[in-house]
């Protein structure tokens, strides 16, 4: 049989790039870019290529698993469903409806079918301790949206394709390809940025791949970034350069509120000059098209939320919403928000320490305590869905322990892993080149316009499952226990439609009027244009106008300025994570081909912070916070403010029962054995991530 080319995209990332998969005799023997996709235009990244190795793992499950006391062993699909149906329902007429939790983890928002199907599915548990990755590294952008714009997930996105000036903080676009802003080959976009006369200024406490290629980039104590935002408000304001449309309300209470948070009180907090402040200041409000852009790096941290608030500020107050190479609304085929609703906050609260929900899910901070303090509402059972919260959210030690004494969970995944390791029933789904995918989630946050169709490029086997039929059959396992209601005749329904009529559906009432037969009729995907000013008519608020002055926002400025002290003299460092273009979070490790050449896992340390404590590059040292301690090589690194280390987020596999034929190749620590609980941001109830004071000393070597 001869070898055909198939067309799909890379779904492992946001960067949802645009790829041909060459099959020879029902195998992968090639996967290239898509140079006819109209938004990443030929670009992938190494983790592309590693679909072949997903797809022939041979860590990977793929019919369901139930834990027994002599191991795993296979069980029908059928059996697997009545079982997790039973036992859930059980726990909850016992225990109350809050007795079940529910985890969801990133990989969920770039699969179409757990985008159609999975929250049907979950609302049948009808539970409130519901639980995911957004509270660990992106509510806070989903909260200023909230709290401006009137929904959650209108975010505005830099349109890098037709800026002059762009200023990011925390992000590392050149490993990520962006994230809340997808943006596939950003390298090359940067370079096109330059071509036309553009300035890239990073903010960042190491010098990331992106910063390293910048015209400018500072270092900034973790967890000031608040500091310096405030200060460039302060000043654009103070300059007469504030300019806001006419739907846009409170830049006289802005004013107010950021008057005393000049460049000099900065400058002592960040460790940023207080000229340099100014002068970056002037240079975005005087560019012509401007756009700042910050990421995970002043998400995670405990004053998230007013870093993104003031994010939007700063590019309200000097015109650039809505200006074209400024920052815009995208307008994706399948109108997401449609189908998503706009959020709340504050509707009920957490059990054991009272932190707010936001768009009906818990922070994850609050999972392990949930689980382990004894009364009414205790979690005694849990679903997670692609998730592994052992590895990726904090204190992930706690998380185990708590995880051990559930009375039943059950996970659907590919994997035993650190987290699923405990389940008493894993639901395998298909991997990506099995399944058909159109991108819901990230045409929402796209640069550019456009949509794609992509047909599975491999067959399932007959004994597999994909997770929209795993959601669809549980759901509906679910529903044969309920009494006959409009509500389950609604739900029955929904669970019976196929992903793609579902997107059909959304591209035929979508603003485009397209179709999936017009979809599939395009080679690389349809072409919708560049981003277009939208605003004030796409706003969701109330009046259809934005007002800026947030009492939640504004009444937390004097918390952070009582949090940002002079640093001390002690012995203290302070720990950030970092990511890497082949790793993807927690996952993805199992791939040789990802794992493989030089070291990835180390702690990073400035050379004079090594010499300050009789350290040398490749020490074991041991790295100790208020939550725990890991042991882990160190090196030398010029690329780290001095006072500040580097750990990477998902490393540390290893415990026992977990599937990882590579494992040796992946050595490292957990940085969440690290990072504390009891320490979120108050408004936003993210995990605090960055920021985490940490002492670093030498460890013996077994």
């Amino acid at each position: 049989m001869a070898a055909t080319v198939r067309r799909t995209s890379c779904n492992l990332c946001e960067a949802i790039c645009g790829v041909l998969v060459t099959i020879d005799d029902g195998r992968v023997t090639d996967i290239r870019g898509d140079e006819s996709d109209p938004l990443s235009r030929g670009h992938i990244c190494p983790k592309a290529v590693a679909l072949k190795d997903l797809q022939e793992d041979p860590d990977r499950l793929t019919t369901p698993v139930r834990r027994t006391t002599s191991g795993w062993e296979p069980l029908g699909w059928s059996e697997a469903y009545a079982l997790v149906a039973d036992r859930l329902l059980a726990i909850q007429k016992a225990s109350g409806r809050n007795a079940v939790g529910v985890y969801l983890g990133n990989p969920n928002v770039h699969s179409l079918g757990a985008m159609t199907h999975m929250p049907t599915a979950l609302r049948l548990l009808r539970t409130r301790n519901r639980f995911s990755a957004t509270s660990v590294d992106q509510l806070p952008h989903m909260l200023a949206s909230y709290l401006l714009y009137g929904h959650q997930l209108m975010v505005p996105v830099a349109d890098i394709d037709r800026t002059s000036y762009l200023l990011m903080l925390g992000a590392n676009p050149l490993a990520s390809n962006g994230s809340m802003m997808t943006a596939p080959g950003f390298g090359r976009r940067l370079k096109e940025l330059r071509r036309r006369g553009g300035r890239v200024v990073v903010i960042d406490p190491r010098r990331t791949e992106t910063a390293a290629v910048a015209d400018e980039h500072h270092f900034v104590r973790p967890g000031t970034d608040a500091a310096f935002l405030l200060a460039l408000i302060h000043q654009v304001i103070a300059d007469g350069r504030a300019k806001v449309a006419s739907y846009v309300d409170g830049l006289e209470a802005v004013k107010l509120a950021v008057a005393e948070w000049t460049p000099e009180r900065a400058a002592s907090a960040t460790g940023i000059p207080a000229d340099v402040i100014r002068r970056i200041a002037h240079e975005f409000a005087s560019a012509d098209r401007a756009a700042c852009y910050g990421r995970v790096g002043v998400s995670t941290q405990q004053f998230g939320a007013v870093c993104q608030w003031a994010v939007q500020v700063l590019n309200i107050i000097t015109g650039n919403l809505d200006r074209p190479g400024g920052t815009m609304i995208p307008r994706p085929a399948v109108d997401t928000l449609r189908g998503i609703g706009r959020g709340h906050t504050g509707a009920w609260s957490s059990r054991v320490r009272g932190l707010p929900e936001f768009g009906g899910e818990l922070p994850v901070s609050v999972l392990a305590e949930e689980i382990l303090t004894p009364g009414d509402g205790q979690i005694r059972a849990l679903l997670t869905v692609a998730g592994n919260p052992v590895l990726s959210t904090p204190n992930g030690r706690k998380l185990d322990e708590a995880l051990d004494g559930l009375e039943f969970m059950v996970a659907v995944d590919p994997y035993i892993n650190e987290t699923t390791r405990h389940a008493d029933v894993i639901l395998p789904p298909t991997p990506p080149l099995e399944r058909d995918h159109y991108d819901l989630a990230f045409h929402q946050l796209a640069v550019r316009n456009t949509a794609r169709w992509n047909s599975a490029v491999l067959p399932r086997a007959a004994t597999a499952r994909h997770d929209w039929e795993i959601f669809r059959d549980l759901g509906l396992e679910l529903l044969n226990r309920r009494p006959w209601s409009r509500q389950k005749l609604l739900a029955s329904a929904r669970l019976r439609l196929s992903p793609a009529r579902v997107v059909d559906l959304g591209l035929r009432i979508g603003p485009y009027r397209l179709s999936l037969r017009k979809l599939r009729r395009s080679s690389g995907g349809i072409d919708l244009g560049p981003l277009q000013p939208a605003l004030p008519g796409a706003l969701h608020t109330r009046g259809k106008r934005i007002d800026l002055a947030q009492p939640a926002i504004l009444d937390d400025l004097p918390r952070l300025a009582d949090h940002l002290v002079a640093p001390s003299n002690t012995d203290d460092l302070v720990l950030i994570g970092r990511r890497h273009l082949r790793s993807n979070n927690s996952w993805m490790h199992n791939s040789a081909r990802l794992v493989k050449g030089k070291p990835r896992h180390q702690l990073l340390m400035n050379p004079a912070d090594l010499a300050h404590r009789s350290l040398t590059d490749g020490d074991l040292v041991e790295v100790t916070s208020a939550a725990g301690s890991v042991a882990v090589e160190v090196a030398a690194s010029n690329d780290m403010m001095p006072g500040v280390v580097s750990l990477p987020h998902g490393f540390g596999h290893g415990l026992p029962g977990v599937r990882l034929t590579v494992a040796s190749q992946v050595a490292g620590a957990s940085v969440n054995d690290l990072t504390d609980d009891a320490v979120t941001d108050a408004l936003a109830g993210t995990a605090t991530l960055n920021g985490v004071p940490v002492k670093v000393s030498g460890a013996r070597r077994a």
